[in-house]
């Protein structure tokens, strides 16, 4: 499996490259949109195939490249199940599996962060947690439609869940962190270590926490899949 972490300093959003090295059939997941130049010109260099192009989650804090990418690529934009976009090619839903080349791709529903957040387990050992799971800390809960009850489910009963030896890998880390582990974030995780989850929704209501710049922007935009033209003021 070829497999990058990708960065965007801007919104310190990670991007993911998995790709299966013997049929040149690759997937993104959550791209950025003033980074598709980027993906694309790294998609060439390596001679893959842009097959899907998957989300986590309907960003707030940037706008996908998912869109753009599709227009280049021809690649299939995948959303989750529950999301309120409508302009995806395929919607993903707890428990369904893609296929890029021999790699399994596999959905896990988070919700918490958002009401239709997905993980993505990558043959059963690089995890990408989206906003659910962050290395050291989680997603926010108090925009939409999040719930930290839920959120905290999600971590404890289906992440946590997972062996130890799987690799964490963020949607966002905003102190130079790239990797973690199930074991480590459920032995030195802050957000969750010594919390139930009353405990957890009391210690999240009291973040109030400054909404994303881009928010009023990314939001409906990530609705049309990142197609800014269409965005109306």
């Amino acid at each position: 499996m070829l497999f990058r972490q990708l960065f965007d300093p801007v919104t310190s959003t990670y991007t993911y490259l998995v790709a299966d090295s013997q049929t040149s059939e690759a997937a993104l997941i959550d791209p950025v949109l003033e980074q598709v130049e980027r993906d694309v010109t790294l998609l060439q260099q390596l001679g893959l195939t842009l097959r899907y192009c998957l989300e986590t989650h309907v960003h707030a804090d940037h706008i996908t490249g998912a869109s753009e990418l599709r227009r280049r690529t021809g690649c299939v934009s995948v959303v989750p199940k529950e999301a309120h976009v409508h302009c995806a090619d395929r919607f993903i839903d707890d428990d369904d599996r893609l296929q890029v080349g021999a790699i399994e791709i596999e959905a896990i529903a988070t919700p918490g962060h958002t009401d239709s957040h997905l993980a993505y387990l990558i043959d059963g050992t690089h995890l990408l947690t989206g906003d659910a799971l962050l290395i050291r800390g989680c997603g926010r809960t108090d925009f939409q439609s999040g719930d930290a009850g839920t959120l905290f489910d999600s971590v404890t009963q289906r992440l946590f869940a997972l062996p130890d030896t799987t690799l964490v890998y963020p949607g966002h880390d905003y102190r130079g962190h790239t990797v973690s582990t199930i074991g480590e974030e459920k032995r030195w995780n802050p957000r969750f270590v010594g919390r139930d989850r009353e405990g957890f929704q009391q210690f999240m209501s009291t973040l109030n926490l400054p909404h994303p710049q881009k928010m009023a922007e990314a939001v409906p935009a990530n609705e049309r899949c990142g197609n800014v033209v269409l965005v109306t003021s």
